[in-house]
């Protein structure tokens, strides 16, 4: 997937005119934002668990060469194979050889963001491999030829007239007048085209959840049933996944997909949840002939002992973009990349480059609702932070930006002059705009104004209004 991280804020601009997206999006805080509030409310131990997974991810991260090696033992012993791939090339190609194994023409996935992340499909395609999306959202973008907007809502940005036109452009064969306009008609339209896709194919790819350590199994949560079609009827299994999906246990894995579905969809639990360990034994009903699982690494681990290294606990669960108020007004294509929201201004820039992404840990108020809701408690903020530092120290931010920084540094570092000169402002605003009570425009603050008004001051600063109410010293006192 080409990124074009760097024009985020052209990309914002076409989002926030897009009235379609605009629609799709009102819908997240009844949806997602409000399911989750729910579940966690019914789970009296949730904030507990949340603490255990995170204690989970973090042990594993401090062991993940041996995790990964016991797990590698492991598939081995169960009669998979188990591939390392440095770089996306390497597990694209990894990818190719084992398809062309068994001479594959056609390809089922479930969805993978790893997938995404190597540019899986447009190399399968490029290769003469035909790879058929089999999650509904992702093959409702597949028929649109977009990226996916969301971690777990793939589709969620498209309506349902706009799903509508894409069937009656692809299915050709079908009957042309067909009515699309309820829900339940598109479900079991694709339903009936993707049925044979499944039994036509030789090779299944999923992503995986978790991979565990114990057992060498992958594990796969899914609400459609897609997922388990994908990794049985073919004769080979790939899955594919990055090396911080390790987890040492079965009941780590379990105290982890407690909290992965409530924070994602507000569910107990997914309407699947899917563990495969190995080939199809000779007393199974069903299973692929061979299991593969690719390992692809892309930089992760050079993560490890880094400032960032949180990040690298992240379930995919997409709680953050799902309470972001700047995901919620852009939507995901506007990040740029395959990660969007909260999590991908983090991840990106680690993943392809603060000078390719430096937009993005800017793509944020700082409100601090991702890092609340984050199952894994991955302080999202502070590694923003630390790539906003990153991006000044290496001067790749505008010289406007780093002047106006500099320049506030030089007042903050003189409390004094920061405090008079506050002051003077507050008072001269707050007589210039007494009679609207707000501002339609102001020297540098088109930023602010030119999609809304800037309040006037009505007052006293924050700090002496904060030091009269309670009695605290104002800076530099």
């Amino acid at each position: 997937m080409k990124a074009t991280t760097r024009e985020f804020k052209d990309n914002a601009r076409a989002a926030l005119a897009d009235v379609g997206l605009q629609t799709a999006l009102e819908k997240m805080e009844t949806g997602f934002v409000v399911n989750r509030a729910n579940a966690a409310a019914k789970l009296p131990e949730f904030e507990a668990l949340r603490d255990q997974g995170r204690d989970i991810k973090n042990h594993t991260l401090e062991n993940l060469d041996f995790y990964l090696e016991a797990f590698e033992a492991k598939v081995q012993e169960a009669g998979g194979h188990v591939h390392w791939a440095a770089t996306s090339e390497e597990a694209r190609n990894i990818i190719l050889d084992i398809c062309r194994s068994v001479d594959a023409k056609t390809v089922t996935k479930g969805k993978s963001m790893i997938a995404e992340e190597i540019g899986l499909n447009d190399f399968l395609e490029e290769n003469g491999i035909a790879p058929i999306e089999t999650d509904l959202g992702e093959y409702i973008i597949q028929l649109r030829n977009e990226p996916p907007s969301h971690i777990i809502a793939p589709a969620i940005h498209v309506s349902k007239s706009e799903v509508a036109d894409a069937f009656h452009e692809a299915h050709t064969e079908l009957d042309p007048g067909r009515n699309l306009d309820e829900p339940q008609a598109l479900l079991d339209e694709a339903r009936a085209m993707l049925r044979q896709k499944y039994i036509d194919a030789d090779v299944g790819i999923t992503g995986a959840n978790y991979l565990i350590a114990e057992t060498g199994s992958s594990v796969i949560v899914t609400n459609e049933g897609n997922g388990d079609l994908t990794q049985t009827l073919p004769k080979i299994h790939i899955a594919v996944a990055s090396l911080e999906k390790v987890v040492p246990t079965l009941e780590d894995a379990t105290a982890l997909l407690r909290l992965l579905a409530r924070s994602a969809t507000g569910q107990e639990f997914s309407s699947y949840t899917t563990f495969s360990t190995g080939p199809r034994r000779s007393q199974d009903p069903d299973g692929p002939e061979q299991y593969h699982v690719v390992l692809l690494d892309n930089g992760r681990a050079n993560l490890l002992g880094t400032e960032v290294r949180d990040v690298m606990r992240c379930i995919r669960c997409g709680a953050c973009m799902n309470h972001c108020p700047v995901y919620s007004s852009v939507g995901g294509h506007a990040y740029g990349w395959v990660y969007p929201g909260p999590i991908g201004s983090v991840l990106t820039p680690t993943l392809i480059g603060v000078e390719e992404a430096r937009h993005l840990p800017n793509a944020s108020t700082f409100c601090g609702r991702c890092e609340s809701v984050c199952p894994m408690r991955i302080p999202l903020p502070k590694l923003m932070r630390h790539y906003r530092e990153k991006a000044f120290e290496e001067k790749l931010s505008p010289v406007t930006e780093r002047a106006g920084l500099g320049l506030w540094a030089f007042f903050a570092r003189r409390p004094s002059l920061y405090r008079w000169s506050t002051g003077l402002i507050i008072s001269v605003l707050g007589v210039l705009g007494r009679r609207r009570g707000r501002f339609r425009s102001l020297p540098f603050t088109k930023g602010w104004t030119q999609y809304r008004d800037l309040p006037a001051p009505r007052g006293q600063s924050f700090q002496q209004q904060w030091a009269a109410r309670s009695g605290r010293r104002t800076l530099g006192t």
